[in-house]
C-alpha cells in the first residue's frame, strides 16, 4: 500500500513552498530539501532558483545566517576580502568596504534572500534524515514534521555547534565562563581579569576588544599560530586563504611574545586543518606592549581561576572559551558513507566533496570559506537541475 502524504504546493510566482496545515502525514517535497539557511543554504537556493528548480529550506533558528546574527561578537568583520565572500549571482554593494562588518554581512544575506525570494521554514530543527531504499526517497524528520524528497542538501556548514573543551575542573570554576558564541562586547567585562582560551581569530579579536575596554587580559596559547597582515591577502587568487607573511618584526615576531609560528604556510594550513590563519587587527601590538599577556595552555581550572601547564596559578573573574566550532552532521544524518563520522566532513576532499549517493549533496564543507560554498552551490544546483529538467521533460512526454 502506498504511503499517504501531504503535498507542499509550489507557488509559481516565487518558487516558495507553503506547507499544508491539516495533516500529520509526511510532507512530499517535489524539489530538494536544503538543511540550513546560512550562506551555504542561501547560495544553493539561489542557484536552484536561477535554474527553475523548486526547493524547501529548513532552518532550526528564527532567522537566516543564524551563526552571524545570534552567535558572533559585535566587532567582528569578515577575515577575507568581500570579493572572495560574495555569493553566486549577487555582489556586495559597492559602498561596502573590502572587509565588511558583521552587520554589513548580515544585511547582505538579508538582501540576497529577498532578491531571490528565498523564504526558509524557520524553527525546524532536523532530528534525523535517512534514505529509505524501499521508497527511493529521503525521510527528513524535524521537530514538527516529516518531509519526503528525492534530493537532500546538507548546508549546515563547518561551524554548526560550539566546541567546549574537556579541561579538568572546568565545572568547578565559580566565575563567569562562556563560549565565544555568547560573547558580544568587551564593555560587559570592564575592569575584570579575564582569561581567553584559544588564539585563533576569535580569541585574538576578543582579547583586543577586552583590552580596549579596560579588562586585564590573559591569552592562553597551546597551539602554534600563523599570523598574517590583512593587507597581504590576494583576492584574485583561487584559494581564499592565500596570504604572504609580513616580514615586519612588529607584526610577526611571535616567538618572543609566547606564540610560536608553524612551519607550514597559511594556504597549506587551511587546506590540511581547516583553520584560518590569524589576521592581525591590532592584538599583536597589545601583546608586544604587555597589555595582553600570553600564557601557556590550561592544565586545569580551579574554583577561582586556572592552573597552567607550566605550573603557575592565577585567579580570574571570567573565562572566555575561544575554542571554535564543529560540524554536527553525523549526529542526525543516518548514513555512514558520505560524511566522516569523526569530523562531520565529507570523506572526499575538495573538489570531490559535494555529491554523495542517492541524491545526497553537501554545500559548505570545503575548508575554503565562502568561496568554497559558492563553488559547491553552483555544482549542486547544476547537477540537480539536469535531473529535474530530464524528469519534467519525461513527464510532459508521457502526459
Amino acid at each position: 500500500m502506498a504511503m499517504q502524504t501531504t503535498a507542499i504546493q509550489e507557488d509559481k510566482g516565487n518558487g516558495i513552498f507553503h506547507k499544508a496545515m491539516n495533516s500529520e502525514k509526511p510532507v512530499w517535497i517535489p524539489g530538494p530539501v536544503i538543511i540550513g539557511a546560512g550562506p551555504s543554504g542561501l547560495a544553493v537556493a539561489a542557484c536552484l532558483k536561477e535554474r527553475g528548480v523548486p526547493f524547501l529550506i529548513l532552518e532550526k533558528e528564527r532567522c537566516i545566517g543564524s551563526l552571524w546574527t545570534l552567535k558572533t561578537y559585535n566587532r567582528l568583520q569578515l577575515h577575507l576580502p568581500k570579493e572572495t565572500c560574495k555569493l553566486p549571482h549577487m555582489p556586495f554593494p559597492p559602498e561596502v568596504p573590502s572587509y565588511p562588518t558583521k552587520q554589513q554581512f548580515i544585511s547582505y544575506l538579508e538582501a540576497y534572500a529577498k532578491h531571490f525570494a528565498i523564504e526558509p521554514m524557520f524553527r525546524q530543527e532536523v532530528q534525523s534524515a535517512i534514505y529509505d531504499a524501499r521508497m527511493g526517497f529521503w525521510r527528513v524528520q524535524s521537530n514538527e514534521s516529516e518531509f519526503l524528497c528525492q534530493w537532500f542538501i546538507v548546508a549546515t556548514g563547518e561551524n554548526a555547534e560550539p566546541v567546549l573543551p574537556n579541561i579538568e575542573g572546568i565545572s568547578d570554576f565559580k566565575g563567569s565562563l562562556i563560549h565565544t558564541s555568547r560573547y558580544k562586547d568587551g564593555a560587559d567585562f570592564k575592569g575584570q581579569k579575564v582569561l581567553v582560551v584559544g588564539c585563533g581569530n576569535s580569541g585574538m579579536e576578543i582579547s583586543l576588544d577586552l583590552c580596549n575596554n579596560d579588562a586585564q587580559v590573559s591569552l592562553a596559547v597551546r597551539d602554534k599560530v600563523k599570523c598574517s597582515d590583512p593587507g597581504s591577502l590576494a583576492p584574485n587568487v583561487y584559494h581564499p586563504i592565500c596570504s604572504s607573511l609580513s616580514t615586519s618584526t612588529e607584526t610577526c615576531d611571535t616567538h618572543k611574545m609566547g606564540i610560536r609560528r608553524p612551519k607550514i604556510g597559511p594556504l597549506e594550513q587551511k587546506k590540511s586543518t581547516g583553520k584560518t590563519p590569524v589576521l592581525d587587527v591590532g592584538a599583536f601590538s597589545k601583546i608586544k606592549s604587555g597589555k595582553i599577556k600570553v600564557v601557556c595552555g590550561v592544565q586545569r581550572f580551579t574554583a577561582s581561576g586556572a592552573e597552567f601547564v607550566d605550573g603557575h596559578v592565577e585567579n580570574f573573574d571570567s573565562v572566555i572559551l575561544a575554542t571554535g566550532y564543529r560540524s554536527n552532521v553525523t549526529s542526525w544524518l543516518k548514513e555512514d558513507n558520505f560524511f566522516n563520522e569523526k569530523d562531520g566532513y565529507p570523506r572526499n576532499p575538495f573538489p570531490d566533496n559535494w555529491k554523495g549517493k542517492n541524491g545526497l549533496y553537501s554545500v559548505g564543507f570545503t575548508r575554503r570559506g565562502l568561496l568554497g560554498s559558492s563553488i559547491d552551490a553552483q555544482r549542486v544546483a547544476e547537477d540537480i537541475a539536469r535531473q529535474w529538467n530530464s524528469e519534467t521533460k519525461h513527464l510532459r512526454v508521457e502526459s
